[in-house]
């Protein structure tokens, strides 16, 4: 491997992995080191910009903990998640489409029966969410696993408080509770809103220097899974939204904006009187039999 120039480094890095015993992994990093090195061909990368690349990438991790997650922003606002999530998520066009899971997903979320409050105290207009789980043949769904996460009146998640203890404790506006013997669920929660991505860090400097916003709508997320059916990570946005066609991480879909409808103060669906004005969405979901998946 002496004398190595610009034409030939490529192929010197391709036999220097001939012996990769993972054929998948051998396909993947053939691709992507022909692909980077045609990258910093064709842009003629300078010393400069590859130094500020590595910076950036630097920069990246050393913000990342267990409460943010900056590569899942840096791949979601590139693009990159949804495309993944678009190519390994084809299905019939009856079935609910997904979107990206995105970096605020927390496990061990607490449980709730149908009809509980999963705001657990977050700050928002109050929001009754309805809806039921079938499969692609109209089949009801029973005992799906639904886990729903979202942002409060404030744009921010339970996670992004410095101290969640401040704000009325941890998991809040997030949790799991199961479908009924028909299918359908329930649950009391608070109106999501339109929020930034955290942009005081590397992926926030990016997008400020590309003439870009931070900006998600509003939007609940989903996690559903039944057995036999693929599971469905997807979000519901609320209509009308101003960020629905410029969504920083290019998640929006046609089929999964949805009116959110307002109410006055009064009967409540779950029987309870509410003295403010609240909102309700109805939503279904329909799973792909898992045995149907391309």
């Amino acid at each position: 491997m002496r004398n190595i120039d610009e034409d030939t480094i490529t192929h010197a890095v391709l036999a220097a992995m001939s012996k990769c015993r993972d054929d998948r992994l051998l396909t993947v990093m053939t691709s992507l080191v022909r692909h980077l090195h045609s990258f910093a061909r064709e842009v003629t990368l300078t010393e400069e910009e590859w130094a500020h690349a590595i910076s950036f990438l630097t920069d990246v991790g050393h913000i990342t903990d267990e409460r943010r997650q900056e590569f899942v922003l840096l791949s979601d606002t590139l693009g990159l998640s949804m495309l993944v999530t678009t190519q390994n998520n084809r299905k019939p066009a009856e079935c609910t489409e997904a979107t990206v899971l995105g970096p605020f997903f927390v496990k061990g979320a607490p449980e709730y029966k149908n009809g509980d409050d999963m705001s657990n105290g977050a700050k928002g207009r109050p929001c009754f969410v309805s809806g039921q789980v079938r499969g692609l043949f109209g089949e009801p769904l029973a005992d799906a696993e639904i886990e729903v996460w979202q942002s409060d009146e404030n744009g921010f998640y339970d996670v992004q408080y410095a101290d969640p203890l401040e704000q009325g404790g941890e998991f809040q506006a997030r949790g799991r509770l199961s479908t009924l013997p028909d299918g359908r669920f329930h649950f009391r929660s608070i109106l999501p809103e339109a929020y930034p991505i955290p942009h005081d860090g590397p992926v926030g400097r990016m997008l400020d220097a590309l003439g870009r916003h931070p900006w998600r709508p509003a939007h609940l997320h989903f996690w559903i899974k039944a057995p036999g059916y693929e599971p469905l990570i997807t979000h519901v946005f609320r209509n009308g939204d101003k960020y629905l066609d410029s969504d920083a991480v290019f998640g929006v879909r046609s089929s999964l904006v949805v009116d959110w409808i307002e109410h006055p103060p009064g009967v409540a669906p779950d029987g309870v009187t509410v003295t403010t004005p609240f909102f309700t969405l109805d939503y279904d979901f329909v799973l792909n039999p898992a045995e149907e998946r391309q």
